[in-house]
């Protein structure tokens, strides 16, 4: 696999051969990783996955016109020929006022920060076979559990390096490692299934493997024997595992894309309030060995950490270069590479911790539905209505009692943003992190 150093040279190079064949403006990114995964189900292995790629991803401008081209082809040949390409493209491309590179006096300057995202680890396929072996029997020797979809252990190393034409070159590595189990609860005929997981991206920040083991068998066995619910309006909880879809909707909502092309519920929100008091939502790239964490943005900018959303009020809207000049605004350090094309993410996105224990918050409810699966995607981005097949729990008198399945939740976000109460809970598990989250009064329909 190729070094940082030599991805940032490969990016650098291209970029100087494309100005050196009449581009204006490029940039380039250069995406490297290797990776294992190692299945196991009923106690033998199943699966061993090894993986190498390296892609390379060419912007070029001329003038007003870019053109975006991408190659997993390194040889002489082939990238004389991608730029020869990418320049023909731009200048027959129609022209676009917002075209171009991010601002130079905005690029990271000096070394990038040190985040710690690289543990150097790639671990023998047995290493990784002990580890989902370990969680799978620990999963199965739950009582209640009669089946096994397997478990799974991986690791992957990552290198990615950028290059522009006005002055930017670094690049940098990310490890990451997993450990997941799922199971089977119940009889024939009336099976339930439910999984656990962990994502690090240092080994030793992994679960034990017998967690997440017991986990996965736990909440499979939770789940048997699941009825039906009531249609009617009726408090929502949702576990921290699917609640960050919440915040998903919210990203969608506030890209510069979106707003630019007036296609979002929050269209006119920014400076408004548009959570409870009580709300405020970060985005951190600088949290060390965090899942999301980036030194730099997908066009070379310096990131930093931002509150979004600050006691219930949006802050900001989330720009790369383009969106920005559209709005007349500055880029926020957002920018997303996917393939040749540029959008928008957020880095380490997590919604800061309530003051109610999740107990209080659930026990506040007289009758309310505790959801810890998600189903579908109805969510419509232009009215932020919201309908979504789900399952979880029953919530009665304050206490989570009987599974329920098969029943759909529906609202508005900007009602259910707005109705929205976080408990004290938040752990830092997944790449977008949330406390347990209740929305009072949002329609539940039995399916």
């Amino acid at each position: 696999m190729l070094t940082v150093d030599q991805a940032r040279d490969r990016a650098a190079a291209i970029v100087h051969a494309a100005r050196r064949a009449g581009a204006d403006a490029a940039d380039a990114l250069v995406a490297a990783d290797r990776s294992l995964d190692v299945s196991v189900r009923l106690g033998a292995l199943e699966d061993v996955g090894r993986s190498e790629s390296a892609e390379l991803s060419l912007r070029v401008f001329c003038g007003k016109r870019g053109a975006s081209v991408s190659t997993a082809d390194f040889a002489p040949a082939a990238l004389e020929a991608l730029v020869e390409r990418a320049i023909a493209m731009a200048r027959a491309a129609p022209e676009d006022d917002w075209a171009g590179l991010a601002p130079a006096e905005r690029l990271l300057h000096g070394a990038p920060p040190l985040l710690d995202l690289d543990d150097g680890i790639e671990p023998e396929p047995a290493a990784l076979k002990a580890l989902a072996l370990a969680a799978e029997e620990t999963a199965r020797a739950v009582p209640g559990v009669t089946n096994s979809e397997g478990a799974n252990a991986g690791a992957s190393r990552a290198i990615l390096a950028l290059a522009t034409s006005h002055g930017f070159a670094a690049g940098y590595a990310s490890s990451s490692h997993s450990l997941s189990a799922s199971v089977l609860a119940g009889d024939p005929g009336a099976m339930e299934r439910d999984y656990a997981y962990s994502t690090a991206r240092h080994a030793k920040h992994l679960d034990a493997a017998e967690a997440v083991g017991r986990l996965a068998g736990e909440r499979a066995v939770a789940r048997v024997g699941a009825g039906r619910l009531e249609s009617g309006a009726l408090p929502v909880v949702f576990d921290p595992r699917v609640g960050g879809s919440l915040l998903g909707h919210l990203i969608g909502a506030i890209s510069g894309q979106a707003i630019a092309r007036k296609t979002s519920f929050l269209l006119d929100a920014l400076g408004t309030e548009v959570f409870a008091p009580g709300v405020t939502i970060h985005d951190d790239p600088h949290r060390p060995h965090g899942l999301r964490s980036r030194p730099f943005d997908g066009e070379g900018l310096a990131v930093s950490p931002v509150e979004i959303v600050r006691a219930g009020v949006l802050e900001t809207w989330l720009l790369d270069s383009a969106s920005a000049r559209q709005l007349g605004l500055e880029p926020t350090g957002h920018a997303a590479r996917g393939g040749a094309g540029v959008g928008v993410a957020p880095s380490n996105l997590y919604m800061a911790a309530g003051h109610l224990p999740r107990e209080t918050l659930i026990g506040e409810i007289e009758r309310g539905v505790y959801v810890t699966e998600l189903i579908g995607m109805g969510v419509n981005g232009v009215t932020g209505d919201y309908s979504r097949g789900a399952a979880g729990f029953l919530i009665e008198r304050g206490e989570i009692t009987r599974p329920v399945s098969e029943f759909t939740i529906a609202g508005n976000l900007r009602e259910m943003f707005r109705a929205l109460t976080p408990a004290n809970d938040l752990e830092f598990r997944y790449g977008i992190n949330v406390p347990t989250l209740r929305v009072d009064a949002l329609t539940v329909a039995s399916g």
